[in-house]
């Protein structure tokens, strides 16, 4: 009977075969998709669908009736010296209305003189307008206003006056975003290209994982616009796409060639040689590519829509860049043959592989497998207390202000009128949806819920503002928030309203709908939902990748030692940013400040992502192992052997990914520099501590009862005595 081929070495020996197909295949599908996608563009989530429960809701009803808010704008005219009641003081703000008026960029242009929007000192005074056009493409429209206001501040020098809102925000969030995308794929690219030229010290053999990754990332973009005009996605998921596009692009290139190089290097030729490599590393890119992609399912079980389009975008670029690895990749060495190595020196060409290692790797693992339990304990040990401050992990939807640099001028007029007008940049809001606006049941519960607000202690200094709109159906106000930002008061007194002042009023009337919105109630209601559906989803991953690792090594003991090693270096990462972007331990090293919080979607996203892309390396090297014992040597030895025959692509891979989300970590934005270091660290621990310490001492400690009965070697036991009768 013919031995059967696993699926990666029938597809391997496809693409070996018919390598035009494969290659020209390949090619014309990324062309397509990056041309089809480039021509419909992609569709963002609304405003509504980025947020849920009541806050979404009330987003939503405006968004239906034709009433999405404006972009709103503000400017600061601040004086160290004079006050709001001083004639140069008069004049700034003057000249400030009369610039921003002169654009024809605004609308509801309001002076402070007449809102009363003068701080308590009166040092500090706010103009306030709105954006004309849609609030969606106001931050492209925006930099004639900045112009303006900057010319009245170069002719006022001794007076500070700056411009705060969504449009400015929004255009130096783009003006960032864009950068930052540049910046990362013009570093990371190159960083990868550098470690894997050092790693294999041949051109091609180098270039061959990047051009495979980038092409990979081009198609996965170009399906993702198509698809999202029905999931629509998030302006993070490109970035999110380009991240993990490039960690498991490179990393599965760089497993299946640095095995056929191995291969070859070991006296087999090229066809065996390729055949070797897609059965074995090929079997793990399908095994590991597999794991990423239902660890990204996960994610769906939030219910939440940037979720989904963050799943979706990582489940479609590790989808294609694994079959690229199994298919056209092949092809590609198939094609090439040995020149493959063209620019590495001839006398290092075919050179043969060292089955022993270096001597610094032979002597650290024979120490760490000859006292297997002290160094497991240690690891152990050195991953529970960096995971420690994790206990006290905090997250929020984080405001401008903690999400661009503290230097920003942005960020310090933000902070600026946080401080001085405690309703401003961020009030409240209540929509109501009722058939008459304009009802005594309507102007009554108003009058209550304005009453009992203050009563409560749920209201702070400054207007409610109430703006009906008979003709939608719709009455939106705007309140201060008793406390400041999102601090303990505030959300002390969302709940209020939510809970006790709401029901009771404009939440009373019949055949009405009245519910909280505002960046606070959105930011809670972000984070509640994220409680509810933590645990699920984390149930989901352990679960699946439990299941996953045990079809793939028919091992429950592989299975779960792979679950608590994997929760162990996510339970660090959490730790390591938890002291970071929390406490600010370190911060500086970085080039940060400590914001108090992580990014609410980030902690979920991590555990997620961890979780599939640590599984690169151990189904890599596990699979190593098996080989090795499969082949007659002990636990013990074939653990040995497996990690001195993976250490230079364990290495060079676990570098590749750092580099990467390394990258991430020095952008300017707050997320993805929580994103970058979190991934990062916890990927150098997976690489070093894990791997090196915390696995081959585990699986020595456990011997046989690593693999299923059927494989377990009986060792050779001395006969015992037989008593001889008399």
């Amino acid at each position: 009977m013919a031995h059967r081929r696993s699926p990666a070495a029938a597809l391997g020996g496809w693409s070996a075969t018919h390598r035009k197909t494969a290659v020209f295949g390949w090619l014309l599908f990324v062309i397509l998709a990056t041309v089809i996608g480039g021509a419909v563009g992609q569709k963002q989530l609304s405003d509504a669908q980025q947020g849920v429960g009541s806050s979404a809701q009330a987003l939503q009803i405006l968004q239906d009736a034709g009433l999405t808010a404006p972009a709103s704008e503000m400017v600061l005219v601040h004086d160290a010296t004079e006050t709001a009641d001083a004639a140069g003081f008069r004049q700034a703000v003057t000249q400030v209305t009369a610039a921003v008026h002169a654009t024809g960029q605004t609308t509801n242009l309001q002076s402070p003189y007449t809102t009363g929007l003068i701080s308590k000192d009166r040092h500090y005074a706010l103009v306030e307008f709105d954006m004309t056009g849609a609030a969606s493409s106001a931050g492209d429209r925006v930099q004639p206003v900045l112009d303006a206001v900057a010319k009245v501040q170069a002719a006022n020098p001794g007076l500070r006056i700056n411009e705060v809102g969504d449009a400015s925000g929004d255009h130096w969030v783009n003006q960032s975003l864009g950068t930052d995308f540049k910046h990362a794929e013009w570093t990371a690219v190159p960083l990868a290209f550098g470690i894997l030229l050092a790693a294999f010290a041949a051109l091609i053999a180098a270039l061959l994982p990047v051009v495979l990754a980038v092409t990979a990332f081009m198609a996965a973009l170009g399906l993702l616009d198509l698809i999202s005009h029905a999931v629509p996605q998030s302006s993070s998921s490109n970035s999110v796409m380009l991240l993990m596009g490039l960690a498991v692009g490179v990393d599965y290139c760089l497993f299946y060639l640095r095995r056929e190089r191995q291969e070859r290097a070991a006296g087999r030729d090229p066809k065996q040689a390729l055949d070797i490599a897609a059965a074995t590393s090929g079997h793990s890119v399908l095994v590991s590519g597999l794991t990423v992609m239902v660890a990204m399912a996960g994610m769906f079980l939030t219910g939440m829509h940037i979720f989904e389009g963050f799943a979706l975008a990582s489940i479609l670029v590790v989808a294609i860049a694994m079959l690229g690895s199994v298919t056209v990749l092949p092809a590609l060495l198939a094609m090439l043959g040995d020149r493959i190595d063209w620019g590495r020196r001839k006398s290092r060409r075919h050179r043969p592989a060292n089955p022993n290692g270096g001597r610094v790797w032979n002597a650290t693992m024979a120490k760490v497998l000859d006292h297997p339990k002290g160094f497991a304990a240690v690891a152990a040990g050195f991953l529970i207390v960096l995971a420690i401050p994790a206990l006290g992990l905090r997250t929020q939807s984080l405001d401008v202000n903690q999400q661009l640099p503290a230097s920003s001028p942005l960020v310090q007029t933000y902070n600026a009128i946080s401080a001085e007008f405690p309703a401003s940049p961020a009030p409240g809001m209540i929509v109501i949806q009722t058939p008459d606006v304009n009802s005594n049941a309507v102007v009554e519960g108003i009058a209550a819920f304005k009453t009992d607000a203050a009563a409560d202690g749920a209201l702070g200094s400054g207007p409610v503002q109430v703006a009906p709109y008979p003709a939608q159906r719709v009455v939106k106000i705007l309140f201060p928030v008793a406390g400041q930002g999102r601090d303990a008061q505030a959300v002390a007194s969302l709940d209020t309203l939510r809970t006790k002042v709401l029901p009771h009023t404009l939440g009373a009337i019949p055949h009405t709908t009245a519910v909280v919105g505002g960046s606070l109630a959105f930011s809670t209601d972000f984070n509640g939902q994220l409680d509810n559906r933590i645990v699920p989803v984390f149930l989901f991953v352990l679960g699946v990748t439990f299941l996953v690792m045990l079809l793939a090594f028919r091992s429950w003991v592989i299975a779960g030692t792979a679950i608590l090693l994997n929760l162990l270096s996510t339970g660090a990462a959490y730790g390591v940013m938890v002291a970071v972007f929390q406490h600010g331990w370190g911060a500086s090293l970085v080039g940060t400040k400590p914001v108090g919080a992580l990014e609410s979607w980030i902690p979920l996203f991590v555990f997620v992502v961890l979780f599939g892309l640590s599984m690169d390396y151990h189904v890599f090297v596990v699979s190593r192992i098996r080989e090795a014992h499969d082949r007659g040597l002990t636990t013990k030895d074939a653990v040995a052997h497996g990690l001195r025959a993976t250490a230079g692509t364990i290495t060079s891979a676990a570098a590749i990914m750092v580099a990467v989300f390394g990258v991430f970590g020095t952008l300017g934005m707050q997320d993805f520099k929580q994103l970058g270091i979190g991934l990062g660290v916890a990927i150098l621990l997976d690489a070093t501590v894990i791997r090196v310490l915390l696995l081959p001492t585990v699986m020595t400690l456990l011997g046989e009862r690593n693999w299923p009965r059927s494989k377990r070697r009986v060792p050779e036991q001395r006969p015992e005595p037989v008593a001889v009768l008399r």
